[in-house]
C-alpha cells in the first residue's frame, strides 16, 4: 500500500473515530412515581409534603410546569413512554376491562383494552442497549404477563417488575408477594428495597454506560407509610387539599430513594456523565391529594389527571435553576434520548419532540397534544373526584391541547368543552359555545389526527343503559346518601 492509500485510510478512520466520540453515551436513570400528583412536591407549591431531595434534583437542572403524562392512568401511559407512541399505537388504553363502571350507567360499548404490550414495539431500552448500555428495571412494569416482562423487553436486570400494578396483597411492606422479588428482612419497606437495589445497580456498572429505570410502586394504594413518618405528619397541620400523614409519610420515602439515588450519583463523580429524569405515570388521586386548582385527579383527562411534575437534571449540559412553560409530555422522552446518544435509525416513526432545543435556550415547534380515551372509568369517590360527572372519572372521548386551548369531545352525546387554560386552568368555565371559531378548528385538528391514526370511536349502544337507574344515583349523590365506589352489575 503506498503512502497516498495509507493517508487516506488513517484520515478516513480518524474522521469515524472522531465523529463516534461526538456521540453522547451518558449515564441515564428515568425515575417514574406512580400516582404522584403535579403540586405533591414542596418545590411545586405543596406546604405539607416534605421532599427535600427532589426539591435538590429540581435545582440542578430544569423545571417543567406544562409537562403531561400521555395517559391519565398508568399502564397505557408507562406503554406510551417506553414506545413514544400514542396509545392509539399500542391500543393499551387503561388497566384491565374497558366497561368499567355500572353497566346500567354506560350508554356506549366502549372500545376493548388491550393489556399486554406486545414485544414487536421497540422500547427505549432495547434502543440503548443496541448503543451498548447496560439496563436495568427497578419497580412496576404492569405491561403484561410472564413473556413480556422487563427481561423480553431490552432490561438485563429486573427487579420487581411483573404484571401487577400494585405492591400486592402484602403491601409495602415485606414479605412481599412479588414473584420477581425476594423477600428481605420482616417489615423491609418496599420503597427503600427498590432504592437500595438501584444503588447496588450502579456502583456495579459505574465503569460502563448504564440505564437504570426506576419506576417506584409508591404512591400508588393502599397508602401505606412508616409508621414514624405517619406519626410525624399527624403532628404537622396540613390544608385543605394535603393533610393525609400516610400519604405524605409515604412522599416522604419515596424523596429518601431519589436521595439516595442522587447521592451515589455525585459519590462516583458520576453528575457530569449522567441524564436523570423524574417525573410520574399520571395525575394523583384527588380524594387523596387534591391538587388544586387543577380540576380531577388520576383517571380523568382534565389538567388534574394528566399534568406531572418532570425534571431533566444533567450537569453541565442543563443549566442549573432553570424553567419551562413549554407544553410536553412523556411521548418525548424517547426522541429526546435518541437525540442524545446519537442513536441513526430514522425509520422508527416517534410521535414525541425532540427535547434539546429547551435546553439550549430555544422554543420548540409549533404543536399540538392529543390524548384518546374509548373506555369508561368508574370513579373512586363520587363526592370529591370532579370528573366528568359523578358517576365516572372518563368516559369515552379525546382532547386536544393545543398553545393554551383545550377541546374535550365525548362521545356519547357529542359533547364538546372549550378551555382557556391560561386563565382557567381549573376548566370551570367551558367556552365551547362563546368562542365557535376556537371550537371549530380545534375540533378540525382533532378529527384529523384522529383519522390519520384510525382511532377506535364507540359506537355501539349499550342495552343495558337505564337512564331512571342513573337518575336515582345522582339524587343519592346530590343528597349526599352515596359516598365512594359505584360498584360495576
Amino acid at each position: 500500500m503506498n503512502k497516498t492509500l495509507i493517508l487516506i485510510f488513517l484520515t478516513l478512520f480518524i474522521s469515524c473515530h472522531n465523529n463516534e466520540d461526538k456521540k453522547e453515551r451518558p449515564n441515564i436513570i428515568l425515575i417514574v412515581a406512580d400516582d404522584l400528583g403535579w403540586n405533591d412536591l414542596s418545590y411545586m407549591g405543596s406546604k405539607y409534603y416534605q421532599t427535600p431531595n427532589i426539591d435538590k434534583l429540581s435545582k440542578s437542572g430544569m423545571i417543567f410546569y406544562n409537562a403531561y403524562a400521555s395517559a391519565a392512568n398508568c399502564a397505557p401511559s408507562r406503554a406510551s413512554m417506553l414506545t413514544g407512541k400514542f396509545t392509539t399505537e399500542h391500543e393499551i388504553y387503561t388497566v384491565g376491562r374497558s366497561d368499567r363502571g355500572n353497566s346500567k350507567t354506560r350508554k356506549l360499548i366502549p372500545i376493548k383494552n388491550n393489556t399486554i404490550l406486545d414485544l414487536k414495539y421497540f422500547l427505549i431500552p432495547e434502543m440503548l442497549k443496541s448503543q451498548g448500555y447496560y439496563n436495568g428495571h427497578f419497580g412496576k412494569w404492569h405491561l403484561g404477563p410472564k413473556g413480556f416482562h422487563p427481561e423480553q423487553n431490552g432490561f438485563d436486570v429486573n427487579i420487581g417488575g411483573h404484571k401487577k400494578g400494585s405492591p400486592g396483597k402484602g403491601g409495602y411492606f415485606s414479605p412481599y408477594t412479588n414473584p420477581k422479588l425476594e423477600d428481605g428482612p420482616e417489615g423491609e419497606y418496599l420503597t427503600d428495597r427498590i432504592g437500595d437495589e438501584v444503588i447496588k445497580f450502579i456502583d456495579k456498572n459505574q465503569n460502563k454506560a448504564f440505564f437504570a429505570y426506576v419506576p417506584f410502586y409508591s404512591v400508588h394504594t393502599p397508602i401505606q407509610s412508616k409508621k414514624e413518618y405517619q406519626q410525624k405528619y399527624s403532628d404537622i397541620n396540613g390544608d385543605e387539599n394535603h393533610n393525609r400523614p400516610d400519604y405524605a409519610g409515604m412522599i416522604q420515602s419515596l424523596d429518601e430513594n431519589v436521595g439516595k439515588i442522587l447521592n451515589k450519583i455525585e459519590e462516583l463523580k458520576l453528575s457530569e456523565k449522567t441524564l436523570i429524569i423524574f417525573t410520574s405515570d399520571n395525575g394523583g388521586i384527588r380524594s387523596i391529594s387534591n391538587q388544586f386548582p387543577l380540576r380531577a385527579g388520576k383517571g380523568s383527562y382534565y389538567e388534574g389527571g394528566i399534568k406531572v411534575p418532570l425534571i431533566f437534571s444533567w450537569k453541565r449540559k442543563i443549566e442549573e435553576k432553570s424553567e419551562s412553560f413549554e407544553r410536553v409530555t412523556n411521548i418525548d422522552f424517547f426522541t429526546t434520548i435518541k437525540k442524545i446518544i446519537g442513536y441513526e435509525n430514522e425509520n422508527l416513526e416517534l410521535e414525541g419532540l425532540d427535547l434539546n432545543p429547551i435546553f439550549e435556550g430555544e422554543n420548540l415547534e409549533k404543536r399540538a397534544l392529543f390524548f384518546h380515551f374509548p373506555i369508561y372509568l368508574e370513579p373512586y369517590n363520587v363526592q370529591k373526584d370532579n370528573g366528568t360527572d359523578p358517576l365516572f372519572r372518563t368516559r369515552p372521548g379525546s382532547v386536544i391541547i393545543k398553545d393554551n386551548w383545550k377541546l374535550h369531545h365525548y362521545f356519547e352525546d357529542n359533547s364538546l368543552e372549550l378551555y382557556n387554560l391560561e386563565k382557567d386552568i381549573s376548566e370551570s368555565d367551558n367556552l365551547s359555545k362563546i368562542n365557535q371559531e376556537k371550537t371549530n378548528e380545534l375540533l378540525n385538528e382533532l378529527n384529523t389526527w384522529r383519522n390519520n391514526r384510525s382511532a377506535p370511536i364507540p359506537n355501539q349502544i349499550n342495552t343495558y343503559y337505564d337512564q331512571k337507574f342513573v337518575d336515582s344515583l345522582l339524587m343519592l349523590i346530590h343528597n349526599k346518601k352515596m359516598n365512594g365506589r359505584i360498584k360495576s352489575m
